[in-house]
């Protein structure tokens, strides 16, 4: 794959990269994946209205923030002022959350009307948020971060501080830009646009206890907030009704947390995956390959990528192969990026050659045994088709692609959800549109973004939501897979030399950009040296040094990509 021009500097000659998703799955098959799954019964979300919300600020003409229609954030120094820093204070009033309510899972989403290059981390707070202008205080522990303000609603998940029924109030503090950012407040003449918290939770097997009208609360109780205006004005109690989406947000998913659909898409959340190459030094042992990073993080992966060539023969061809099953038994869900070249010889087949039917033997050989696995799985035919110019044109890569999920159909693979994968890169914008097949055989839309830095020669260092935020964006404008839940087949961040903490910090940021960007549903790492030419400036590894792996596992641990599934994720 290549970057803004950049080129692998080392061609693989063992498995690659990309795969595509199941199709659609039979009732025994979605049973046998959510079997013993979720030993605990999900209830509804619940919307919460902001009872209270003000800006802390020292600037005087700031007035009275308790009755504005917007809230602020600002670092010091703000617009040229040390002493302007602002940040936005709301309370949020929680009392319909049932006694036998578990894992209480908490997302604060407020609008903000522009995109900023900011940090925004939301923290406990101990303001008072009916005050006119309270004083900025010391902030609380940090719950979540969003990379990158995102126009529209952005989330920080806040679970960490919701524990129960009670009044609950958090401070939203900005870094990394030295000007102001608007947000929408409760007093908005558009109720579609105020702060809410969103509550989901799980339900235990002991008899349910209705909510109390008059739960304690972890502060003293606030009153109700005075209507807005005579018609419209927010309630104390929660309402089921969410806000309305917008283009750049779509609403929470209405699933149940630890579902999966027939489409491997995670009801919440997303899935987190990882591609590990193993060497001749290791045997060729793939299945050691993942299991030692496991080790290193201290988690299972959902998603174990790896990627075959059309030689129907060996760990490269004849896949599955007996470490994909073992990991299949163990409860991974496997991404088969399959490549239309021969990777012992350095063959490239033509996207002729696949629909010219003079594979047709090895197509069908593959559909078998993918058909006769009886779980699902994630496919993919060439990953990154624009990076290809040898294979033929891009029509001729969509009938390629065509021809192969026909042939998988006709074999009646109901099994294999498939996944186009394409660079994301802008300079092919103009070409993807003619590279995608179509709706009807297309199941996830995905794309490899990676923070390069000075690996292909540029000085910029890219956030993870500035990473992974630029397709996704453009996605959205153009429509194309409109509907299609998202994947990053492949991410990656090189090192900084300057900063020893940087790419723990990207990682530790990573979770964050995941949930402001809430299409994608799966994120697998590339963890290969042979992406790029390592150097003492380029190392593109999740695991160079402890500093690194320290940032991944925190990204592993965050609940966002910990599906309640089964297996030890």
């Amino acid at each position: 794959m290549s970057r803004r021009g950049l080129h692998r500097l080392i061609r693989h000659r063992g498995p690659r990269r990309k795969a595509v998703v199941l199709g659609v799955l039979s009732t025994t098959v979605v049973l046998g994946l959510g079997a013993t799954m979720v030993p605990l019964i999900a209830d509804d979300d619940l919307s919460i209205p902001v009872v209270f919300d003000t800006t802390a600020t020292m600037v005087p003409q700031d007035g009275d923030n308790s009755v504005k229609t917007t809230l602020a954030t600002c670092a010091a120094p703000c617009d040229g002022n040390f002493r302007g820093a602002r940040e936005a204070v709301l309370a949020f009033s929680v009392t319909s959350l049932p006694a036998n309510a578990v894992n209480v899972r908490a997302v604060l989403r407020v609008h903000a009307w522009q995109a900023f290059d900011a940090t925004v981390t939301a923290h406990e707070s101990g303001l008072d948020a009916r005050a006119a202008r309270p004083v900025p205080g010391q902030v609380g522990n940090a719950l979540d971060s969003v990379t990158g303000v995102g126009k529209g609603f952005n989330e920080w998940d806040v679970s960490g501080l919701v524990a129960g029924n009670g009044t609950w109030t958090v401070s939203l503090a900005q870094a990394g830009l030295n000007t102001r950012i608007y947000w929408a407040s409760g007093e908005n003449r558009n109720p579609d646009i105020r702060p809410r918290l969103l509550l989901s939770y799980d339900v235990g097997t002991g008899p349910t206890v209705a909510p109390s009208s008059a739960s304690p609360t972890p502060s003293a109780a606030l009153p109700t907030r005075p209507p807005v205006s005579p018609s419209v004005s927010p309630s104390v109690s929660p309402s089921p009704a969410r806000p309305s989406p917008t283009p750049t947000r779509p609403p929470a998913d209405p699933g149940k947390c630890g579902e999966v659909s027939a489409k491997l898409v995670p009801s919440c959340g997303a899935w987190w995956g990882m591609y590990s190459p193993s060497s001749a030094g290791s045997g060729w042992d793939h299945g050691k390959a993942i299991t030692d990073v496991e080790k290193q993080v201290g988690r299972t992966f959902d998603i174990v990528h790896r990627y075959h060539d059309f030689s129907n023969t060996g760990s490269n061809g004849a896949f599955p192969d007996a470490y994909q099953q073992q990991q299949m038994r163990e409860g991974r869900l496997m991404f088969f990026a399959w490549e239309s070249r021969v990777f012992s010889s350095g063959t490239v087949l033509t996207w002729r050659d696949v629909y010219s039917g003079r594979y047709d033997q090895t197509i069908d050989a593959v559909a078998g045994r993918i058909k006769a696995t009886g779980v699902p799985v994630f496919m993919g035919f060439d990953h990154e088709p624009e990076d290809e110019p040898a294979k033929g044109s891009d029509a001729e890569f969509v009938r390629a692609w065509r021809y192969v999920h026909d042939r998988f159909a006709a074999a009646d693979v109901r099994n294999a959800v498939w996944v186009w994968t394409m660079m994301g890169w802008s300079g092919h914008y103009n070409r993807y549109a003619g590279l995608y097949p179509g709706d009807d055989y297309v199941d996830w839309v995905a794309w490899d973004p990676y923070n390069f830095h000075v690996c292909n020669g540029s000085t910029t260092w890219k956030s993870p939501s500035t990473t992974i935020g630029s397709f996704y964006r453009w996605l959205d404008d153009t429509g194309i897979g409109k509907g299609k839940p998202r994947m990053l087949a492949e991410f990656g961040t090189n090192f900084d030399s300057g900063d020893p903490n940087a790419k723990r910090r990207w990682f530790e940021e990573f979770p964050a950009a995941l949930k402001a960007h809430p299409k994608i549903k799966a994120a697998i790492y590339f963890n290969s040296p042979g992406m790029t030419k390592t150097t003492n400036v380029c190392n593109m590894t999740m695991n160079q040094d402890a500093a690194a792996v320290a940032g991944f596992a925190a990204a592993g641990r965050d609940s966002y990509l910990r599906q309640p599934t089964g297996g030890s994720r």
